[in-house]
């Protein structure tokens, strides 16, 4: 069982966009994709509203998370938040490893 996160970052004048990117830059993203349990780290802009980006970041465990969370990146990742004063909703998945075969007439490969 995994876990996915899903952040959406809220700003204006493009400071969330400035946000995903100086934590790319500054090798915080890399570092985090690095951890023990980290599954994806990825960020995504919305077409609906550009001063919104998505984050999808998913973990094989809790633990994995917990651990994540307790680490010093955390400071450096709230500060950045407060730097590009974002705004976050958030929304929190377990996975299902099982694909339905109704679900699979829908996925190209």
């Amino acid at each position: 069982m995994s876990f996915t996160v899903n952040l959406r970052y809220k700003g204006e004048n493009g400071a969330a966009t400035a946000f995903a990117k100086e934590m790319i830059s500054s090798g915080t993203v890399e570092a985090i994709r690095n951890e023990a349990g980290n599954l994806r780290y990825e960020y995504y802009t919305s077409f609906d509203d550009p001063e919104t980006v998505l984050l999808i970041d998913s973990w094989e465990s809790q633990e994995a998370i917990d651990i994540h969370h307790a680490s010093p990146m955390m400071a450096t990742i709230a500060s950045l938040r407060e730097k590009y004063d974002l705004h976050m909703s958030v929304e929190r998945f377990v996975s299902d490893e099982e694909i339905s075969e109704k679900d699979k007439a829908f996925i190209r490969k």
